[in-house]
C-alpha cells in the first residue's frame, strides 16, 4: 500500500526531492495557538493523516521508545543542518522523530506539525490526502526505522521493545514426535469474527489444538506414513510492549464486498498471558500486561477517521475535566465570609476560570467588579493598596509581565488554588485504581489537534459499533518509571533539543505578542475641533489635513477613559473639557453623531470600529458656532434646480443647478428662504441625478422635514414659481423636458479576464437598447476573446460594489430597470433564462461582504431540492438544515417550511438571498416553542415566595426583565426574572391548556412546585419581556397566530382567573405614605368595555384601593425609555373652547396601554398647597398647554440610573420618595421659607406661579 514511501535515498537529499508536490502547504499568518488546559499537544491533520497521528502519539507516550530514540546523539544520526551536503550521511527519519517528540513534550503550541516528518518519508501532498491502514503503517514504519538505524547503537531498538516469537508444534499421535517451527512477530493479529473477547481469541489461537484425523491425516517423517496428529501454537517469547491488531475488516464472499465487523469485542485493562505461553514455571507477574493505548477507527471499510485513547504513564498532562475547572465560578458565592473578604482567594478563583493563561490587569479588575459587585478601589484599596501592588506583593502566586500590564497564575499557585476550592466544596475526587493501584490512571482522547481527558470507564464504549477499537497496545506491568520522570517533560531530552525548544518557545511568545497587538489594535482618526470650522451645514478642516486629522493606533480592549487619557497626553495644547464624539464623513462634510460616554466601557463595548472617525471638541461649539449632533440633524447634500433670474428679478429661461446642504430635520419650505425665492412649487426626484421621475410636493407637506419626505444625499429638487404653471418645465406625463443634457451611455467593467489592457469602456445606449447589443459591443471594444460572446453576461454593480443579478440578453435597459449612466460588469457565465432564478445564499446570519454564494436554479424547483443544491455547493452534509429568506433589513426572516413547495409558489425572485440555517424544522403544522418561567420580584428586590422554585435557578439560563433603571429617585417597576425550562414540540391544533401541561412536564420544570394549567398564566415573550397575554385555555394555538419564532413564559397564580376579551390585566404599586417604599405589585383586572379612558382607569384604581378618586394620581411606566408617563384628564378640563372633545383612548397614543403594564399609584394628601418654588424638583408642573411631565430628582439624568445593590441605600431595594429629593411643599418648609416670612419679593412672586403637583 505504501510502496517505497519510506525509502531513504541519501544521495538525492541535496536535490530536495522530498519537497516535490507540496502545493497545498502554506504558512499560516498567525502563530499556532498555545496548549489548552490539558497541557498536552496534539498533531495537525494534513488532510488524511489521522492514522499517522494516532500511531505517532502512541509511540510518543511509550516512554521507553521515546527515551531510547533520544539516546541516539548527532554523532550517530548526523544533523539536519548537514542534510544538503553531498557527502554527509544524515538519518533523516529518526532525527525528525526526535524533533517531533521534543515538540510534543516542550513546545507551547496546541498541535505540532508532521510536515517535516512526512517530507523525510518522501510523501507528496497526494499521499498526505490519502488515508491508509494504521496496522500496515505500524509495520512499515518499524521496518523503515530499523533500516535507518543500522550501524548505530539503536540498531536493535525495535527488536528490543516489540519483538516476540511464536512456536508452532505438531505432535504425532503414534510416535509422539514433535515438529516445531518458530515465527517472529512485532504485533499479533487476532480474529474478531465470531469471537466475543480478546481472551477468547487468544485461547483459540494458543490453547486449543487442531486435530488431524480421518480424511485430514498428517504425514509423519519418523513414521513415514499418514498418522493422526495435533497442531498447536504457543507464545515463546513476550516483548516488553505487545501490539495487538484486531481483524475488523473482512470480505463477504457471498456479496463479494468488504465489510467492517462492528460486533461487541471486549478487551481487559490488564491481561495475564501465562495461559497462552509455552513456559509456565515463572511467576504470574512476568506475564501481566497493562493496556496503555487504544487506536480507534470510526467509519466503514472504505473510509473513516482514526483517533486514540492514551494512558499518560508519566503524568505529563493535566488530567482535569473542564467542568471541574469551572467549579470556583459556581462556588464563589458559597465560600465562607472570611474567604470572600480575602482578595487573594477571589483573584485566584477568577484566574482559574480563564481559558488562556494570561489576562490583563485591567480585565482582572473588571471581572472582580462583575463577580463581587464592588470594585477593588472601593473594597480593598484602603487595606491592601492598589491592585498592581497587591499582585507584586504576592509574587509566589501571581506572575506579572515586565510592563505590569498582564498577570497569570504560577503553576504552583494554580494547583494550590484548585486544592483550596476542592476543600471548600468538601468534594474528593475518587478515581478507580487499576487492581487496587493507589494512583488514578490518566487517560486522554487525542483526536488530531484536540486533546481531552477521559475516564477509564470510557474505554468500554469502544468495544463495538462503527466507532470501535482497532489496535491495542499493552506494556508489561513490571516496567517501572523512575520518579524523576514523573510530570517532567524535559526528562531524557537531549541538550541540543532542549535549547532548540526553548528558543522556539521564546520566538512563539514574541510572535503571539505581536499578533495579539496587531489583532487588537484599532486605527482611529482624531479630528481636532480647534482646527475645524462650520460652514455650508457641516464641519470642514480649517487647516491642512495633516494638522486637523491625527491618526492614533489604540488597543480596542482598553476603555474610553484610557483613550481619553491618551488623547490628553497626545494633545499637550488642549485646555478645558474634552468631549469625544463619533463622526462620519458625509457628502456635505463631517457630521457628529453620538457622544462617547462611560469611561469604564471598552472600545468594543462602545461599538467603536476600526478606522472610526473621532471628533475631539468641548461638546458645545466649534469656532464659535453651536453644533447640533445626532442622526436627526444629519446634513443632506441636495441638488436644487431653478430658473435663473436676472438682477431685475426677471426669469432668464435657463435652468441652473446648484448644490445646497440642509439638515435632515429642517422643513421643506426652508429651501425658498435659503435661495431667497418666493414660495412656489417644489418637485422632488428621489432617484439618482439625471433621472426623470419627478413628483410635486403638496403645499400642506411643505412643513414636513427632508427626512420625512424621503430625501437623501444626491436627491434633486426642482423649484418653480407658483405663477409659472403654464410654463412648467415638466410635461403632462411628468417627464423633465428642460435643456439639461441627459446621460446616454453605460459603463461596462470587465471582471472575467485580467489580460485586457482596458478594464472598462463607455457604451452609448438609450433606454430601448437591448442588453445583448451592449454586451457584444463591449466585448469588441475591449478586444476580448470571441468565445466570451457565448459564455458571458452583464451584471449591475450597486453603490457598494456588489454584483447584482445578471441582466437577461433579450431585455431592453428599460425592461431590465437599468439606469443610464450606471455601471455594468461583464462576468463569466450565462444569464438565467426566463424560467430560472439567480439566487444568493449564505451560511448563518452573520453576513459579511463577499461571503454570499450564487446559484442558478429552476423556478419550479422545490425548496427541498434547492436546499440540497446549496448544501452541496457549500461543501456541507447532513439533513439538519433549513432555509430562511433574508428580509429587507438583512436579517433572517421566517423559515421556508413547505419543503415540497416550489420557489415560484413561495414568491422567491431572482436576486433574493436565502440563508442556510442549522437545525431541522418541525413538521408542518407543528411548533417548537421555547418555554420560560416568569418570576416577578417584589419591591424589596427579593423574589416572591409564591414563585420560588424548589431549587436555585442555574446560572446562564435566566435573564432579568424590566430592570429598574431610571433617573435618580425614580420608583422602579416590579422587576422580574425569566428562567428557561426547555422547548416543547406541539401541534398548532393543540390547546393552550395542553401546552401548559407539556411545559410542566419538562425536566427543568420538575424542580418547581406542581401547578395545574388553571393556575398558570401564559404570555408571549419578546425582547426577553412578557408581551401579549394568552387567554382562553381551550383555544387552539393556531388561533393565537404565534408564528415559528414565538416564545412562551408561564406565570404561577394564587387562584384561578377567567379573563374576558375586554378585561385588561395591569400591575399596580401603591406608595406607602411616609416611607421610601412601595407595596408589592398587585394584579388589577380592569374591564375596559365601558371605555378605555383615563377617568375610567382612575375610578377602577380608586375602587381597588378604597380611596377617593380625587385623592390619587396614576402613571404608566415605560421600560423602553426608563421614564413614567402620567395618566390624567386635566387636558380635557383646560381645553374648554373645544366644543366636541373626543375622549382619549388609553390603548392609543401616547399611552398604548396593554396587558402587563405597570401603573404607579400615589395618594394626594397636601395636593393643592402652593409651594414656594415653582421649579421644585420631583414635581409635575402644569403648563399653558395642559401637558405634564413626571420628573424625578433635581434634573433629568444624563443617562439612566441603575438601582442595584451596590448603589442602593441600607434599606435594600426601597425606592426614594419625593420628600427625600427635597420637595419644597408647605409641610416641609422652614419658618424662613413660608410665604410672607423672611422672604424677598422675588421669592414671593415665584410663589404665585402655577401649582406644583408632586407625583408618585
Amino acid at each position: 500500500m505504501f510502496g517505497d514511501l519510506f525509502e531513504e535515498d541519501y544521495s538525492s537529499v541535496s536535490n530536495n526531492q522530498y519537497g516535490k508536490g507540496k502545493n497545498l502547504k502554506t504558512k499560516t499568518l498567525e502563530p499556532p495557538a498555545p496548549r489548552e488546559f490539558t497541557n498536552l499537544s496534539g498533531i495537525r491533520n494534513q488532510g488524511g493523516t489521522c492514522y499517522l497521528n494516532s500511531l505517532l502519539q502512541t509511540l510518543h507516550f511509550t516512554p521507553e521508545f521515546r527515551e531510547a530514540l533520544f539516546s541516539l546523539g548527532p554523532e550517530e544520526l548526523g544533523s539536519l543542518e548537514d542534510k544538503d551536503k553531498p557527502d554527509a550521511k544524515v538519518r533523516i527519519i529518526p532525527l525528525q522523530l526526535q524533533r517531533l517528540f521534543a515538540q510534543l513534550l516542550l513546545l507551547d503550541q496546541e498541535a505540532a506539525s508532521t510536515t517535516d516528518l512526512t517530507d523525510s518519508f518522501g510523501w507528496t501532498s497526494n499521499e498526505e490526502m490519502r488515508q491508509h491502514d494504521v496496522q500496515e503503517l505500524n509495520r512499515i514504519l518499524f521496518s523503515a526505522l530499523e533500516t535507518s538505524l543500522v550501524g548505530t547503537s539503536g540498531h536493535d531498538l525495535i527488536n528490543r521493545l516489540y519483538h516476540g516469537t511464536v512456536v508452532n508444534q505438531i505432535v504425532c499421535k503414534e510416535c509422539e514426535n514433535i515438529s516445531e517451527k518458530q515465527e517472529d512477530f512485532l504485533d499479533l493479529t487476532v480474529a474478531v469474527k465470531n469471537v466475543s473477547s480478546l481472551e477468547d481469541a487468544l485461547w483459540n489461537m494458543y490453547v486449543e489444538e487442531e486435530v488431524f484425523d480421518y480424511d485430514n491425516l498428517y504425514h509423519c517423517g519418523t513414521c513415514d506414513r499418514l498418522v493422526k496428529a495435533a497442531k498447536s501454537a504457543k507464545l515463546r517469547k513476550l516483548p516488553p510492549f505487545l501490539t495487538i491488531s484486531l481483524l475488523r475488516f473482512n470480505f463477504d464472499f457471498v456479496k463479494c464486498e468488504r465489510y467492517k465487523d462492528t460486533s461487541c469485542y471486549t478487551f481487559p485493562l490488564r491481561i495475564n498471558l501465562k495461559p497462552f505461553c509455552e513456559q509456565s514455571e515463572l511467576d504470574d507477574s512476568g506475564y501481566m500486561y497493562d493496556l496503555f493505548s487504544v487506536i480507534i477507527h470510526k467509519g466503514g471499510c472504505y473510509g473513516g477517521h482514526y483517533h486514540v485513547y492514551i494512558k499518560d504513564v508519566d503524568h505529563l498532562g493535566n488530567w482535569q475535566f473542564q467542568e471541574e475547572k469551572s467549579k470556583p465560578d459556581v462556588n464563589l458565592e458559597a465560600l465562607p465570609n472570611e474567604e470572600t473578604d480575602d482578595p487573594l482567594m477571589i483573584l485566584k478563583a477568577i484566574l482559574l476560570q480563564e481559558k488562556s493563561s494570561l489576562i490583563s490587569v485591567d480585565q482582572l479588575g473588571q471581572k472582580l467588579l462583575k463577580k463581587t459587585g464592588i470594585s477593588w478601589n472601593k473594597k480593598y484599596r484602603r487595606q491592601h493598596g492598589p491592585l498592581r501592588k497587591f499582585l507584586q506583593l504576592h509574587s509566589q502566586i501571581f506572575l506579572l509581565s515586565s510592563d505590569e500590564s498582564t498577570v497569570s497564575l504560577l503553576k504552583n499557585g494554580s494547583l494550590q488554588a484548585e486544592s483550596d476550592f476542592q476543600r471548600n466544596d468538601h468534594q474528593t475526587s475518587k478515581c478507580p485504581g487499576l487492581n487496587g493501584s493507589p494512583t488514578c490512571p490518566h487517560w486522554f482522547d487525542i483526536n488530531d489537534s484536540k486533546v481531552q481527558p477521559i475516564e477509564e470507564k470510557d474505554i468500554a464504549q469502544q468495544f463495538q459499533g462503527k466507532e470501535s477499537a482497532y489496535m491495542l497496545f499493552y506494556r508489561k506491568s513490571q516496567l517501572q518509571r523512575p520518579p524523576e520522570a514523573r510530570a517532567n517533560p524535559r526528562y531524557g531530552v537531549p541538550c541540543h533539543l532542549l535549547k532548540e525548544m526553548d528558543a522556539a518557545n521564546t520566538e512563539l511568545q514574541m510572535k503571539r505578542t505581536e499578533c495579539d497587538s496587531a489583532n487588537n489594535n484599532f486605527e482611529l482618526h482624531l479630528h481636532l475641533g480647534p482646527h475645524y470650522r462650520f460652514c455650508n451645514g457641516a464641519l470642514h478642516p480649517g487647516t491642512s489635513q495633516a494638522e486637523s486629522v491625527w491618526d492614533l493606533t489604540f488597543d480596542k480592549r482598553k476603555t474610553l477613559g484610557d483613550l481619553r487619557q491618551s488623547i490628553f497626553q497626545l494633545l499637550q495644547f488642549w485646555e478645558g473639557d474634552m468631549v469625544l464624539s463619533v463622526a462620519k464623513c458625509v457628502p456635505a462634510g463631517l457630521h457628529l453623531y453620538q457622544t462617547l460616554d462611560g469611561d469604564e466601557l471598552t472600545l468594543c463595548e462602545a461599538e467603536i470600529a476600526d478606522g472610526e472617525d473621532i471628533f475631539v471638541w468641548n461638546g458645545v461649539e466649534v469656532g464659535g458656532v453651536q453644533i447640533q449632533t445626532g442622526v436627526d440633524c444629519e446634513p443632506l447634500l441636495i441638488h436644487v434646480l431653478h430658473v435663473e433670474t436676472s438682477a431685475e428679478g426677471e426669469t432668464q429661461g435657463q435652468l441652473v443647478e446648484t448644490p445646497h446642504v440642509f439638515p435632515a430635520n429642517a422643513e421643506m419650505r426652508t429651501v425658498f428662504t435659503t435661495l431667497a425665492m418666493p414660495v412656489g412649487v417644489i418637485l422632488v426626484n428621489l432617484a439618482e441625478p439625471g433621472g426623470d421621475e419627478w413628483t410635486a410636493i403638496p403645499q400642506k407637506d411643505l412643513k414636513k422635514t427632508f427626512r420625512e419626505q424621503g430625501l437623501r444625499n444626491g436627491s434633486s429638487l426642482l423649484l418653480q414659481h407658483s405663477h409659472s404653471a403654464n410654463n412648467s418645465l415638466l410635461s403632462r406625463q411628468g417627464k423633465w423636458i428642460a435643456d439639461v443634457e441627459e446621460s446616454n451611455w453605460l459603463q461596462v467593467k470587465i471582471l472575467c479576464q485580467s489580460e485586457s489592457e482596458e478594464n472598462q469602456v463607455k457604451i452609448a445606449a438609450t433606454a430601448n437598447t437591448v442588453v445583448f447589443d451592449i454586451r457584444i459591443k463591449a466585448i469588441k471594444e475591449l478586444k476580448l476573446m470571441e468565445e466570451l460572446a457565448e459564455n458571458s453576461c452583464l451584471r449591475p454593480v450597486d453603490r457598494n460594489g456588489k454584483l447584482l443579478c445578471p441582466v437577461p440578453d433579450s431585455a431592453t435597459l428599460k425592461e431590465a430597470e437599468v439606469r443610464l449612466g450606471s455601471t455594468l460588469a461583464l462576468c463569466l457565465g450565462k444569464a438565467p433564462t426566463s424560467s430560472q432564478l439567480f439566487l444568493f445564499f449564505a451560511l448563518g446570519t452573520d453576513l459579511q461582504p463577499g461571503v454570499e454564494l450564487e446559484v442558478i436554479v429552476e423556478e419550479t424547483l422545490s425548496v427541498r431540492d434547492c436546499l440540497k443544491i446549496m448544501l452541496k455547493k457549500s461543501g456541507l452534509s447532513g439533513g439538519a438544515w433549513h432555509l430562511r429568506k433574508m428580509d429587507w433589513c438583512y436579517e433572517a426572516g421566517e423559515p421556508l417550511c413547505e419543503e415540497d413547495a416550489t420557489l415560484k409558489e413561495l414568491r422567491i425572485c431572482s436576486g433574493d438571498t436565502l440563508l442556510l440555517m442549522k437545525g431541522k424544522l418541525p413538521p408542518l403544522g407543528f411548533l417548537k416553542v421555547p418555554i420560560w418561567w416568569y418570576q416577578p420580584w417584589g419591591p424589596s428586590g427579593h423574589q416572591e415566595s409564591r414563585y420560588q422554585p424548589n431549587c436555585a435557578p442555574s446560572q446562564g439560563s435566566s435573564c432579568r426583565v424590566a430592570s429598574s433603571q431610571g433617573a435618580p429617585g425614580a420608583p422602579a417597576p416590579p422587576r422580574a426574572r425569566l428562567e428557561y425550562l426547555g422547548d416543547v414540540d406541539i401541534s398548532e391544533d393543540a390547546s393552550l391548556e395542553e401546552l401548559k401541561r407539556q411545559a410542566m412536564a419538562l425536566p427543568f420544570a420538575s424542580e418547581l412546585a406542581f401547578w395545574p394549567p388553571a393556575f398558570l398564566r401564559a404570555w408571549t415573550v419578546e425582547s426577553k419581556r412578557p408581551r401579549r397575554l394568552l387567554r382562553a385555555d381551550r383555544q387552539q394555538l393556531r388561533e393565537y397566530k404565534l408564528g415559528r419564532k414565538a416564545e412562551i413564559c408561564l406565570e404561577a397564580l394564587e387562584k384561578e382567573e377567567s379573563l374576558g376579551p375586554q378585561d385588561m390585566l395591569l400591575r399596580t404599586q401603591l406608595r406607602i405614605p411616609g416611607e421610601r417604599a412601595y407595596t408589592r405589585a398587585v394584579d388589577l383586572v380592569w374591564d375596559s368595555a365601558r371605555g378605555c379612558t383615563a377617568g375610567s382607569l382612575r375610578q377602577r384604581v380608586a375602587d381597588f384601593y378604597s380611596l377617593p378618586v380625587e385623592k390619587i394620581e396614576i402613571a404608566k411606566y415605560c421600560p423602553e425609555k426608563f421614564e413614567w408617563l402620567p395618566i390624567s384628564s386635566w387636558n380635557q378640563q383646560i381645553a374648554k373652547r373645544k366644543k366636541k372633545k373626543k375622549q382619549d383612548n388609553l390603548q392609543g397614543a401616547p399611552y398604548y396601554l396593554k396587558d402587563g403594564d405597570v401603573i404607579g399609584v400615589k395618594r394626594r394628601t397636601s395636593w393643592w398647597r402652593r409651594t414656594t418654588r415653582t421649579s421644585a424638583p420631583s414635581a409635575m408642573t402644569l403648563g399653558r398647554r395642559g401637558r405634564s411631565s413626571w420628573r424625578w430628582g433635581r434634573r433629568r439624568a444624563a443617562k439612566p440610573f441603575v438601582h442595584t445593590a451596590a448603589t442602593s441605600s441600607p434599606a435594600q431595594g426601597r425606592l426614594p420618595s419625593p420628600e427625600d429629593q427635597k420637595l419644597l411643599c408647605p409641610s416641609t418648609l422652614g419658618a424662613s421659607d413660608r410665604p410672607g416670612r423672611g422672604r424677598s419679593q422675588h421669592a414671593q412672586r415665584r410663589a404665585a406661579a402655577p401649582a406644583v403637583l408632586p407625583v408618585p
